[in-house]
């Protein structure tokens, strides 16, 4: 194994004009790097998810394998650190289509020029919504402190999947969102039995806007500024249950209560089984 000492570039995704996001590490060569080391550097960066790669492609092929760990374990897949990874790319070989090989299955990433900016859009897999039982939701509700009556009726809860497991659940207003002060350590013991990524807190401004908040335990994080893998899964959660008119973008907005405003455009197709369009930018940290 090479000794030399990785070169870690960090940046923030979702960014909103190079402000706010949710920051990822990103190691472009992580040839001869095994699992252990992988979650060593990910524990040192600190951030919610750190993407590692390696060239799977032959000369030319712009075809990675990419793994992620956050500070306390590997994830299947992180949508940010997907876009930080994709836009890290662009920046050194130029615009373009890539091929992320995932843990959670291959992930098409299509890189351009837009304002100034590089823009990155991933297309999930197939996104899957199922029933929460009513023991878990129960048990989620009493650590988040929500009532039944802080939800809102017309987004029912549910697991939704586009690559790992969010529980959504809908708050009934902007405040409901905003006051967030849950239980740690209950809500991330139940999300470890049920192998939930996060839990996907949404208000509903209007049709096509909403407002997030993802907490994040099992990653040793309380609270993603930026989920694109939740905007993914939850794209596919509206499309089930027609709560938009493919084809459709809605915008999330998240991070703002936690003082680092992200948006996630996310673009549901009308094919059911089809994946989801997540896009956003994302800016290098200076240091």
């Amino acid at each position: 194994m090479n000794d030399t000492a990785p070169e870690i570039l960090r940046y923030t995704a979702f960014d909103v004009d190079g402000e706010g996001g949710n920051p990822a590490g990103v190691l472009l060569d992580a040839r001869g790097m095994d699992d252990t080391r992988m979650q060593e550097i990910a524990a040192e960066v600190g951030f919610s998810e750190t993407a590692f790669l390696t060239h799977d492609g032959g000369d030319g092929e712009r075809r990675f394998r990419v793994r992620y760990f956050s500070p306390l374990a590997e994830v299947a897949f992180c949508g940010h650190a997907t876009i930080a990874t994709a836009v890290a790319l662009a920046e050194r070989q130029g615009t373009g289509d890539l091929r992320f090989l995932t843990p959670a299955g291959e992930i098409g990433v299509e890189t351009r020029a837009a304002n100034g900016r590089i823009l990155a859009t991933l297309t999930s897999v197939a996104p899957a919504v199922r029933e929460a039982g009513d023991a878990d939701l129960a048990t989620a509700l009493t650590a988040l402190r929500w009532s039944a009556e802080d939800l809102d009726p017309r987004l029912p809860p549910r697991i939704a999947n586009a690559g790992n497991d969010h529980l959504v659940l809908a708050a009934s207003s902007r405040a409901r969102l905003a006051d967030l002060d849950y239980d740690q350590e209950a809500l991330g013991d139940l999300m470890a039995r049920r192998g939930w990524t996060t839990v996907h807190l949404v208000w509903r401004e209007s049709e096509t806007v909403f407002h997030a908040r993802d907490p994040f335990p099992p990653g040793g994080v309380v609270e993603d500024p930026a989920t694109g893998a939740a905007a993914a899964a939850f794209g596919g959660y509206l499309r089930t249950f027609g709560l938009v008119e493919p084809p459709a973008r809605i915008t999330i907005h998240q991070g703002e209560d936690m003082g680092r405003p992200s948006r996630l455009l996310v673009d549901v197709p009308p094919e059911n089984g089809s994946g989801v369009r997540v896009s956003g930018t994302a800016a290098l940290i200076p240091g």
